[in-house]
């Protein structure tokens, strides 16, 4: 599994890694019934605790994207990934939303924010 923490980015570890597995799921790189790797394999190939992998893990089955059978180890469940996918969608939303309501107080116009988010599309991943 390719998992990239961004230790400057702001955001807890548990979270990135939480949605990097949720990413997975969703599309389709990770099926249903798929074993992950162990909490404490994934914490030494990150090099980080192993109480930060076992809270993602435990957020994901929280979540019902992950099941956990004793002694055997975590794997992907069935989650509805229509609901997921549009949830991602909403949050993206309300993201841009937010982004929108920065440039118009920032003085920039429709035309200019569609130019940004132009040139910036090429840039980013």
């Amino acid at each position: 599994m390719n998992i990239k923490i961004q230790s400057k980015s702001g955001v807890p570890i548990y979270e990135q890694i939480e949605a990097q597995i949720k990413e997975s799921i969703i599309d389709g790189t990770l099926e249903t019934g798929s074993p992950l790797p162990s909490i404490r394999s994934l914490a030494s190939d990150l090099k980080i605790s192993v109480i930060t992998t076992k809270r993602a893990y435990e957020e994901l089955e929280k979540e019902g994207m992950i099941y956990s059978v004793p002694g055997k180890g975590f794997f992907v469940d069935n989650p509805d990934v229509q609901y997921l996918e549009e949830k991602r969608t909403l949050g993206i939303e309300d993201e841009v939303g937010g982004l929108i309501g920065k440039a118009k107080n920032a003085g920039l116009t429709k035309d200019e924010f569609k130019d940004m988010i132009d040139i910036l599309w090429e840039d980013v991943l």
